[in-house]
């Protein structure tokens, strides 16, 4: 029997169900994400060799730096690719299934890095690559969904923070396993590439214990019985509470939403084209592709790209600055692990609110400070102290929220095509980012990151006047607010 704590609303299942995607999906992810930059140099060494061997071409330097700009922007166009995917799959298969999927196609990416040295193979690392691409575009789309979909109201925040929260911890796992007291090394960076494999092996293992999600059953495949079965898994099978009650009328309502039907198609089966056109649609997709592509545009991977030279402004080792800069993952980490609480107890509009207005005036500040750090001494001090606000202030809202924040302003029917919309705009500005970040600040220096506190800027003003307030609302109540464009105005 499923053990159940009532006035929580967490169960065995539930907590399980989140533990499960967290270790076979978000950590592996995230942990592709920020293992792929320490052993840059031994890649580019082992890359030359290869070639030269296999095809008796001798690489320039431009060639080489080709490859390796290759290798890295090949996952972001997988995350682009598996983002559009995502809504198919979700739809055609479910949202369990396409959770197994992701995990294969990590288990498969994984085995190319193994293998690539062992028969000398360049292409098997760009597929490697390739294959965690997709399968990361896949999981931000559809894990938050899924979480979201399995959980009742109270606890829907707490459970949809659980997939940026993995991803998050993967790349602080990846950063300590890419030093070179660990895999980081030229005989064994190929295992720093693929170790995460082990933790798809949750996946496998677990996968006839979770349950698919009950909402996905009613309304999108009509199966009533497997709905009400998914949902007794949940919360067990002899405590039927307000939870229980609760996500059941939600299944029921999920198919009497105001764009439930449009050009004779019904909730389940939403095209993109469908829901791109739907005038009822615009704002919220605008929130949710400004919010996940803003969530990149605001500087994240940039400041933690720069904070390793700022590190070693203030008298670090080269070494030294590189652990200063894993410590600066750790505290986003330790940040990040307060997300469930504060999405149970707090407000999203207000948690974003104070996320993106604080993030750029924090950009503003460290522009500012990296600009006059050669001529005032505490400046790198300042420049130190920005870093750590702004990571503490991004995971308040503008890390957690944009990930799972379409799950509530959307319906069922057109919910798989939003989120799998607003992933792509996630990779599309992490691509973006990744490839005019290094020229931008060759050429503009520090004032590389005014885009970024702009980004915040135009967050807080978007949020300000549209964002409705979900934190314990039913779908069923949020979508209207949106439904009228941008003649929908957030009422104080």
């Amino acid at each position: 029997m499923d053990l159940t704590l009532p006035e929580s609303g967490w169960t065995l299942r539930l907590v399980g169900l989140g533990a499960i995607t967290s270790l076979g999906a978000s950590i592996p992810v995230g942990y592709n994400i920020g293992v792929i930059n320490a052993p840059t140099e031994f890649i580019k060494h082992w890359s030359n060799e290869t070639i030269y061997r296999r095809y008796n071409v001798l690489l320039s330097d431009d060639s080489l730096r080709a490859i390796i700009a290759s290798i890295i922007s090949i996952a972001l166009i997988g995350g682009v690719i598996g983002s559009l995917q995502g809504a198919y799959l979700a739809d055609k298969y479910g949202r369990k299934k396409s959770f197994l999927c992701c995990a294969l196609l990590l288990t498969g990416g994984a085995l190319c890095f193994l293998c690539c040295r062992a028969v000398s193979s360049v292409e098997l690392l760009l597929l490697g690559r390739l294959l965690v691409g997709l399968a990361s575009g896949l999981t931000t789309g559809v894990i938050p969904m899924y979480l979201a979909e399995v959980s009742p109201i109270k606890l829907r925040g707490a459970m949809g923070v659980l997939c940026p929260l993995g991803l998050t911890t993967g790349v602080v796992v990846a950063q300590v396993a890419s030093l070179e007291q660990a895999l980081g090394t030229e005989e064994h960076w190929h295992y720093a590439l693929g170790c995460f494999a082990v933790l798809n092996l949750f996946c496998y293992a677990f996968y006839f214990w979770i349950p698919e999600s009950p909402k996905y059953l009613y309304s999108v495949k009509g199966d009533q019985a497997g709905s009400l079965r998914a949902i007794r898994k949940l919360f067990g099978r002899h405590t039927i509470g307000d939870d229980y009650i609760k996500l059941q009328m939600e299944c029921a309502n999920g198919q009497n939403g105001p764009s439930a039907q449009e050009d004779g198609q019904p909730q389940a089966n939403r095209s993109l084209w469908s829901v791109v056109r739907d005038p009822t649609l615009t704002l919220p997709l605008v929130l949710v592709c400004a919010l996940q592509g803003g969530q990149q545009l605001s500087g994240i991977n940039a400041v933690f790209f720069y904070s390793v030279s700022i590190f070693e402004s203030v008298g670090f080792s080269s070494q030294a600055a590189k652990f200063a800069n894993l410590g600066v993952g750790c505290l986003n980490l330790f940040a990040s692990l307060f997300g469930p609480l504060l999405m149970a107890r707090c407000n999203r509009r207000t948690l974003c609110l104070l996320s993106c207005s604080s993030c750029a005036i924090i950009l503003f500040v460290l522009t500012l400070s990296i600009h006059f750090i050669h001529l005032i001494d505490w400046f790198s001090y300042v420049c130190i102290g920005t870093i750590l606000m702004y990571i503490i202030f991004y995971q308040f809202g503008l890390g957690p929220i944009p990930f799972f924040i379409g799950s509530e302003l959307f319906d069922l029917g057109p919910r798989p095509t939003a989120m799998a919309l607003g992933s792509l705009s996630s990779w599309g500005c992490n691509f973006i980012v990744g490839m005019a970040f290094p020229t931008l600040q060759n050429i503009w220096g520090a004032f590389v990151f005014l885009p970024f506190s702009i980004t915040c800027v135009l967050l807080t003003v978007l949020i300000k006047f549209y964002l409705p307030e979900t934190r314990g609302k039913e779908v069923t109540d949020v979508v209207p607010k949106v439904a009228h464009g941008f003649r929908s105005r957030v009422k104080e």
